[in-house]
């Protein structure tokens, strides 16, 4: 039997009708099946993705085609727990990982259940996301907080979890030097993630000043702001800056000359980890990276990386709460997106609470 506490009949949410064109509008309250909670939504960051579906209609491989509902980093509150439910209760507040996949397929018993060709993933056509009052999600993809985590924090374990899947797959371990290109929250991340495995040194690059800051503040062991458009001239700023060439380059900024400075950057039968989705204007130097045998990984968001996101914000000591620099309510959902992409509003990561 399922169980819950009052529930409001109105459902707000932030829908994306095209270009620009971002609408609040009032939704049905999911119904529960089996083995589903109901969430009260907490917090709500806006990502990288969810500014180019605003103003591009399309991120990646990925077109908007209809009405979708926004938001994939989220956090929030079971009011609602469906029928099977058993590691949930009633006031249980919860990230939520918006990938959910078969579970069944060859990849998904593999464990590279990211790749699941029937995934179900948050505001990513034609999937609504969680930018609303009330959200249902399977159960097993939500991860309790503890009292001393936020709801804000447990939002940002989505964009966590991305920085720890990028570090595995470039192989980051202890004395590794790392190239992260981008200064944005997933590039602040991931130079957290590597310097908590042990890199020996962390370079960090962006073009603004005040991401450039943050990530100093937040313990970047370097840094470079990018002035040229030159990747060759940069990779040698990059070797002298850091007294050597880095074994792993992170691309977390989606210009294809960060791509390129990468390649270029990388010490011969190094790594370089591809997160942001670059433009494809053909500046990229692969028969370089092929002749310095560097491996290039591409990443699919990530998998089983949401428990050690909650164990990094529990107990690595590392304060993720500078990086939210802006809050708004739901209702002011378009405010926050112009902040989110105005280089004026100097923010990092904005922040909609829902739940006000």
């Amino acid at each position: 039997m399922a169980s819950s506490c009052d529930i409001k009949t109105d459902n707000l949410a932030a829908v994306l009708h095209g270009k620009l064109d971002i609408r609040l509008e009032k939704i049905a309250v999911p119904e529960l099946e089996k083995n589903e909670v109901l969430l009260s939504m907490g917090s709500v960051g806006i990502c990288g993705s969810d500014l180019k579906y605003w103003t591009e209609g399309k991120c990646g491989i990925f077109t908007l085609g209809q009405p979708m509902v926004m938001g994939h980093e989220g956090s929030g509150t079971v009011v609602k727990v469906g029928q099977g439910v058993r590691t949930l209760n009633i006031g249980d507040r919860v990230a939520i990982e918006p990938g959910v996949p078969c579970r069944k397929c060859a990849l998904c018993k593999n464990g590279r259940y990211n790749l699941c060709k029937s995934i179900f993933f948050c505001a990513t056509p034609p999937d609504d996301g969680n930018l609303c009052m009330y959200y249902k999600h399977p159960a097993d993809f939500c991860f309790r907080l503890p009292g001393n985590i936020s709801l804000d924090e447990g939002a940002l374990l989505e964009p966590l979890a991305v920085a720890i899947y990028s570090c595995r797959r470039g192989n980051v371990r202890l004395g590794t030097k790392v190239l992260v290109c981008g200064s944005g929250p997933v590039g602040i991340l991931t130079m957290l993630v590597a310097k908590q495995i042990g890199a020996s040194k962390v370079l960090i690059t962006d073009i603004d000043d005040n991401r450039l800051q943050v990530a100093r503040q937040m313990g970047a062991d370097l840094t470079l702001k990018v002035t040229s458009n030159d990747p060759m001239c940069l990779a040698d700023q990059v070797e002298v800056i850091m007294e050597g060439q880095p074994e792993v380059s992170i691309e977390c900024s989606g210009a294809d000359i960060s791509y390129a400075t990468a390649i270029h950057a990388t010490y011969p039968g190094g790594c370089v980890v591809t997160v942001a989705r670059y433009k494809n204007s053909g500046g990229i130097p692969l028969n370089i990276a092929a002749t310095k045998e560097i491996d290039i990984k591409g990443i699919f968001r990530y998998a089983n990386c949401y428990p050690a996101a909650l164990d990094f914000v529990n107990n690595s000591g590392v304060d993720l709460k500078p990086l939210i620099t802006h809050h708004f309510d739901l209702q002011d959902t378009i405010d926050a997106f112009e902040a989110a992409r105005s280089r004026d509003a100097r923010a990092v990561k904005v922040m909609i609470h829902c739940n006000k």
